[in-house]
């Protein structure tokens, strides 16, 4: 069974189709890119796959789960777009309050805490308070916050956003590595260069999935050499 199966899944603000008959079939292990431009449903699809919205219509399940069930909680991560964190505690605080959330002991938090300081580069920055950390910083404490109890999905709303180029492609290893061992990644994103990183895509627009497949898929698809390329070219199409 696929670790995330959605079936026209679908979340109306209004008369506003922000998310619009939604198929999408995840498998376990898989690297997952949600791309398109802002205002596309990206961010919409993420909240009610973690169960942070519920679906007009249609339905999504997790773990088998149903995505409004309390069940899968303690297996996913989620890293929202506006850094939630507790501005006036250090980043070694915050870590303790995400991972005392998930019920980590203390050499499990202390074990998990060093791996991910490592990750993000920031030991230097282990007892500084948050308020005191630039904006790229403290968008890579909330990555860590996500990932301090291990989850077997992560759900990462643009965790790119505000990261340098360097950084960018050091966090983008580190997913590949995380998917190799069985975790589930689904990533939004705007930047289309980043998606020839996901195992496997799908190009949002105006609510709409346009297309789904591999990078190469969506390549040949369009007979483009650029993921950006072929959004446009699925964009034509549909006006056409």
């Amino acid at each position: 069974m696929p670790i995330i199966q959605t079936k026209n899944l679908s979340k109306h603000f209004g008369t506003v189709k922000a998310v619009n008959n939604l198929n999408l079939t995840i498998q376990e292990g898989e690297i997952y890119g949600l791309l398109g431009p802002n205002g596309c449903g990206k961010t919409t699809t993420i909240k009610m796959l973690c169960g942070l919205l519920k679906p007009t219509s249609g339905s999504a399940t997790v773990f088998e789960f149903d995505s409004m069930s309390r069940k899968f909680q303690q297996d996913i991560g989620y890293m929202p777009q506006e850094t939630a964190l507790y501005p006036d505690l250090t980043v070694h605080d915050n870590l303790t309050i995400f991972g005392k959330i998930f019920g980590l002991s203390n050499s499990e938090l202390a074990r998990n805490e060093k791996e991910l300081l490592d990750f993000i580069n920031l030991h230097e920055k282990r007892d500084v308070p948050i308020t005191d950390l630039s904006g790229g910083m403290r968008h890579r404490v909330s990555l860590i916050c996500s990932m301090i109890h291990k989850p077997k999905i992560l759900f990462l709303d643009e965790p790119t956003v505000g990261v340098d180029p360097e950084l960018r492609l050091n966090f983008w290893k580190n997913f590949n590595e995380l998917g190799k061992t069985g975790t589930t990644i689904i990533i939004t994103t705007h930047y289309m260069d980043e998606a020839s990183h996901c195992t496997k895509i799908g190009l949002m627009r105006s609510g709409d999935l346009i297309t789904e497949g591999t990078p190469a898929d969506i390549l040949a698809k369009t007979n483009t050499r650029s993921l950006e390329d072929a959004f446009l070219a699925f964009t034509a199409r549909e006006v056409a």
